[in-house]
């Protein structure tokens, strides 16, 4: 009896361990700050959390398409750089799809790289993190970039303007993460996705094309990147070349908080929207309790070590291996 209790109890801490962990940290840090759980510094988290959020929206179809995207952080800074230095060049009517356009091309460049030239996806985002990063630096001439006339510009809105109350940046992040649910889980495309993540080689000979289904993986991904772009563009209204700098991993975390498997085939999108909360609730008690923000980094890889530990416990439904 004790041994099925100990089985039963390995069982719910793989599958739910995140979410015990997410609750006891809350009541936690609302016990040493009762300042946590007042509604302002909630939507403070959700507002901050949202450019995290809408990267980690397509991260997650990449995710479950049973590939790695890396370069997202520097994607951000090349299309934050981009959009702001067109601004004053042609106006942000014409810079903010030409942004998106050019933020696309490298997504699509990546997309064929790992789904049609079957490279690693590891190797080829690895790869084009440094590049991107190279690129943003020769395109802005290593400098930063802030627009000139900061008072008289409409652009601001997507990143300080409100709506009903609510400030834009949640409102898009919830609009993506509404549409992007939609299309993970009630198309046909969401499906293939799922398929090519679970078994690539037995959705091929099911007629599933996986080398099309993983490039739009990463278009979708690369979509979103240029539209956390835009808003911390808008936000800031200038930024530094390496504002993105860091996020790939953050981003990663997030989706794995949510349940998304690093092998591949599982995943929601609801799922990673809740991930995104849990990291950025806990790096927000983290600093109301008085510790330095570069405490983030230390416990954004517990987290990510603890993220795959459970994921793979949940796998095997226990929390050890039967070698261990």
């Amino acid at each position: 009896m004790a041994t099925l209790t100990k089985q039963q109890i390995g069982s719910v801490l793989a599958k739910q361990g995140i979410l015990i962990a997410f609750v006891i940290f809350m009541i936690a840090f609302t016990i040493a700050n009762p300042k946590f759980l007042t509604m302002d510094n909630v939507f403070s988290v959700v507002r901050s959390s949202a450019i995290l959020g809408v990267m980690a929206l397509g991260v997650t179809f990449v995710v479950i398409s049973g590939n790695l995207d890396l370069s997202v952080g520097s994607m951000m800074s090349f299309s934050t750089i981009v959009v702001l230095d067109l601004h004053d060049k042609i106006g942000p009517f014409m810079a903010i799809p030409a942004m998106f356009a050019m933020t696309l091309c490298l997504g699509a460049f990546i997309g064929f790289l790992v789904g049609y030239l079957r490279l690693n996806s590891l190797i080829v985002t690895l790869g084009m993190l440094s590049a991107i990063h190279g690129l943003t630096l020769t395109y802005s001439g290593g400098q930063n970039m802030d627009i000139a006339d900061k008072e008289g510009t409409w652009f601001s809105v997507f990143g300080q303007g409100t709506a009903l109350g609510i400030p834009v940046p949640i409102l898009i992040f919830i609009a993506l993460a509404a549409l992007l649910g939609l299309t993970l889980a009630k198309t046909p495309f969401g499906r293939k996705v799922y398929a090519v993540g679970g078994n690539g080689t037995a959705a091929t000979f099911s007629g599933i094309p996986r080398a099309r289904t993983v490039f739009f993986c990463y278009l979708i991904s690369a979509a979103c990147v240029a539209t956390a772009g835009l808003i911390q563009a808008s936000r800031s209204l200038g930024s530094q070349n390496t504002v993105g700098q860091g996020l790939e991993l953050e981003v990663l975390a997030a989706v794995i908080l949510g349940g998304a498997s690093l092998l591949g085939g599982s995943g929601t999108v609801f799922k990673t929207v809740i991930g995104v909360l849990i990291l950025g609730f806990i790096q927000n008690g983290l600093l109301l309790m008085g510790l330095q923000f570069y405490i983030q980094f230390v416990v954004t890889w517990v987290i990510i070590i603890l993220a795959v530990w459970l994921d793979i416990a949940a796998k095997r439904g226990k929390l050890w291996s039967a070698i261990a």
